[in-house]
């Protein structure tokens, strides 16, 4: 345990800090495994309709640290490479 009060209060912090990262991923999951049904099923217009969803929830998420912003970028183009793959 922290032994110092700045310690304590550090981790007092990150376990605020955890919640709020762990909703935030969370619902990133969600929104890919969601996406990636709608992929597999070849559903292009249901997939195009929840990507504004699934890239809010990525912004979200590398705003404020959840993930890194090339790793938003990375995920984003991924799945509206294979969006536009199944459209084809």
């Amino acid at each position: 345990m922290a032994q110092t009060s700045s310690a304590k209060k550090a981790y007092r912090s990150s376990l605020k800090r955890r919640v709020f990262n762990v909703r935030r991923a969370k619902t990133m999951k969600a929104a890919i495994k969601d996406i990636s049904k709608l992929i597999e099923t070849k559903d292009a217009k249901g997939a195009a309709a929840m990507m504004s969803t699934l890239q809010k929830a990525l912004d979200k998420a590398a705003k404020n640290g959840t993930i890194k912003k090339n790793a938003a970028a990375r995920t984003k183009s991924r799945i509206s490479k294979r969006i536009k793959a199944i459209a084809a």
